[in-house]
């Protein structure tokens, strides 16, 4: 009777408990998926949102600058006695270059200035000059290639001081030279080659240059079609205009770390005169030894046709070499 009664007790708790769970199961709630059925009849707000943007105050600058100044002394001094001779002296000599470049889309714009003047005394000599140099080139250009452009430019040459005739000797002869006599005005049209930043190479064909001599008390040292003039220029005139084609080439450019090499060549043959042109190349190396002092090597090449040397009837080539070294200061700083 007590086994009846167990089994009964058993089989009721059981069926409570399926009954339990199946009341569970119906009661559980399943969660809406409906999102638009949801807010179907809300409406919807939308906002603009402002972000705050900081003015940074940037523009762009399309100028490029570089400046150099150098100061080179040279120094060699003897006593009374001293067995294997020699000449007190003192040379000097400064420079100061600078560069400008404008660069916007296809349009550049370059102005270069590069100028010289030294000094060399010997104990009981006159000072006397040993460099003088004044060039002023400016250039506009279109690129049309990735590197050819159609240029302008316009570039002034002369010196400083007056130079003297023989002027390795005590007394000075005549003045043969000053400034602006001569003094060169070139303007030029034409192509430029210019395959990086550090050669570029023009093809004048329309070169315009005008020879002054202001000073009329410059002698005469040269001849065109037979007559004396200076540097061209016939007497009785301050200026001379040629018509020709110019070939220009620049070098500016690092051969080492420490070695760089800027150099400048210029072929102008007037019209009238196409297979006896003038020649003018000028060479600077120069060897940085630390931050500010370097050692600078300079060479000058000129060949003028219509300058003649003492009784000669033909030109001849000139030259002028130099060696110093002193500081030199780079902007901005290298």
């Amino acid at each position: 009777m007590k086994h009846v009664i167990c089994l009964v007790a058993v089989a009721t708790c059981i069926g409570f408990g399926k009954a339990d769970a199946q009341d569970l199961k119906d009661l559980r709630a399943l969660p809406d998926t409906s999102i638009v059925g949801s807010r179907a009849n809300r409406p919807l707000s939308i906002r603009n949102v402002k972000v705050p943007i900081p003015e940074l105050g940037l523009s762009v600058d399309y100028w490029k600058h570089w400046t150099r100044i150098g100061f080179n002394l040279n120094q060699a001094s003897f006593s009374d006695n001293w067995r294997d001779g020699g000449i007190n002296s003192m040379a000097w000599s400064t420079t100061a270059w600078h560069k400008s470049e404008y660069n916007r889309n296809d349009f550049n714009f370059t102005t270069e200035a590069d100028l010289r003047y030294g000094v060399l005394a010997n104990e009981n000599q006159r000072a006397r000059k040993n460099v003088d140099r004044i060039l002023w080139d400016n250039k506009l250009a279109y690129k049309f290639a990735s590197r050819w452009s159609i240029f302008t430019s316009i570039a002034f040459e002369s010196i400083f001081a007056p130079g003297y005739q023989n002027a390795a000797e005590d007394n000075r002869g005549p003045i043969i030279t000053r400034f602006m006599s001569p003094g060169y005005l070139t303007e030029t049209l034409g192509l430029e080659y210019k395959p990086d930043n550090t050669f570029s190479l023009r093809f004048g064909t329309g070169s315009a240059r005008q020879t002054f001599v202001l000073d009329s008390s410059i002698p005469t040292n040269g001849q065109v079609d037979g007559v004396d003039t200076r540097f061209g220029v016939l007497p009785g005139r301050t200026i001379r205009n040629e018509l020709g084609v110019q070939l220009l080439a620049n070098l500016d450019r690092d051969l080492t770390k420490n070695l760089h090499i800027k150099s400048r060549y210029m072929l102008l043959a007037d019209y009238t005169e196409l297979t006896n042109p003038d020649h003018r190349l000028d060479v600077t190396l120069t060897a940085k030894i630390t931050r500010f002092i370097s050692v600078t090597a300079n060479g000058t090449m000129v060949y003028d046709r219509t300058w003649l040397f003492g009784q000669e009837t033909s030109p001849r080539v000139q030259y002028s070499q130099g060696l110093a070294m002193g500081v030199l200061f780079n902007f901005p700083r290298q």
